[in-house]
């Protein structure tokens, strides 16, 4: 019985191992989300808590996590609703070069948007475009790309 309960054991270590190495990066685009709703909405509340957890899980990522931790960190060093739209776009380059370098693992559900007229992408949910850049002066100005 108890080779059956460490094979069973090991298995799931085994099976697990993989999720694991992905919940970084899943944890970064979680609070990158909260970053985009908030600036969507034309509010800076909750953006630099976020921006430090972007920091702390991308820390975690080794190499291919400092250009994320870079650049989560100017968004939350931002002092206005400006500067932190701005600081977004790079924070918003860095992951998504992050998640296209591991072809999008457990990120299904998230879309790239493009705005022309701020020439940035970012990452979103949902089929409606919500434009962080804009906020409601042109909230629905964008469109989704190719992954």
């Amino acid at each position: 019985m108890r080779p059956r309960v460490l094979g069973a054991a090991i298995a799931l270590v085994v099976v697990c191992a993989p999720l694991r190495a992905a919940d970084p990066l899943s944890a970064v685009v979680d609070s990158y989300l909260q970053i985009h709703q908030r600036l969507a909405a034309d509010e800076t509340e909750g953006v630099s808590a976020a921006a430090g957890e972007i920091a702390k899980q991308a820390e975690s990522m080794g190499d291919a996590g400092a250009p994320i931790v870079a650049a989560a960190r100017k968004v939350q060093e931002s002092a206005d609703l400006k500067s932190a739209r701005e600081a977004f776009g790079a924070l918003s380059d860095s992951v998504i070069e992050a998640a296209r370098a591991r072809r999008w693992e457990n990120l299904q559900d998230v879309k790239v948007a493009f705005c022309s007229m701020a020439n940035k992408s970012w990452l979103q949910k949902g089929d409606v475009i919500q434009n962080p850049y804009y906020g409601s002066q042109m909230l629905t100005c964008g469109q989704f790309q190719e992954k």
